[in-house]
Parts: structure tokens; C-alpha cells; sequence
């Protein structure tokens, strides 16, 4: 049986997780995930649904993120470890939920219209 794969969004990054039982070992992108987000409140959103449901140090965590920024791909993991927690143990979800960590943030920057610069703003109206 192949390993499970738990996916996070959050803007226009993707976090694809899998976990294994371990050291409490967090890799993203190949490297520690308290160096991959050097900004530490990015560092600790990643942390935080572990130290929710009292499972720092139970599992490694493999993280592949891709697209976005540093505060979206954060929160993409933090989806996609919260999501990977429920499964393992849905008596978790509760606490998870009344945290904000179960929810998908459906947010997205709204495309930009022809015939203006950017999506609301508007060039320069001139009346003579």
C-alpha cells in the first residue's frame, strides 16, 4: 500500500504532505522547516496544529510546497498537517476546527479586467 498523500491550499500554494510515525522531524521543500520560513511567525504556524493535538515529536513530516509566498505556503502546510491529524485521529477535529485549522481559506486576488490596470483600480478620469 502506498503512503497517504494530505493536500493544503491557501491562495495559489499547494502543500502535498505525507507522514510517517518518527522523530518529529518537519522537512519542506527538502530542507528544516525552521529554516525554509526564517520569518518565525510562519516557522510556528507550521508547528501550531501538532502542538494543538500533543503530537510533537510523534511524526516525520515530508512536506512538498510549491507556488505563493512564504505566509501562503505556511498556511497550506498548516492545512494539510491539521487535515493529516483528523485522519489519524478524528477526535482531534473539535479543537482543530474551533482553532480556524479545518477551514480552507477560499480568498484568491480577483483577476484583472481589460480596460483598466488592475482589477478595480481605474486610469485617471479627465472631464475636459
Amino acid at each position: 500500500m502506498s503512503e497517504k498523500i494530505y493536500i493544503g491550499r491557501r491562495k495559489t500554494s499547494v502543500a502535498r504532505l505525507s507522514l510517517k510515525s518518527g522523530s518529529g522531524k518537519i522537512e519542506v521543500n527538502g530542507k528544516d522547516y525552521l529554516s525554509y520560513f526564517p520569518a518565525g511567525v510562519n516557522a510556528e504556524d507550521v508547528a501550531t496544529p501538532l502542538k494543538l493535538t500533543d503530537s510533537e515529536g510523534k511524526y516525520d513530516i515530508t512536506v512538498n510546497v510549491t507556488g505563493g509566498g512564504t505566509t501562503g505556503q505556511a498556511e497550506a502546510t498548516r492545512l494539510a498537517i491539521s487535515r493529516a491529524m483528523v485522519d489519524i485521529d478524528p477526535e482531534m477535529k473539535p479543537r482543530l476546527k474551533a482553532e480556524g485549522f479545518m477551514t480552507r481559506d477560499p480568498r484568491m486576488v480577483e483577476r484583472k479586467k481589460y480596460g483598466r490596470p488592475k482589477a478595480r483600480k481605474r486610469f485617471q478620469f479627465s472631464k475636459r
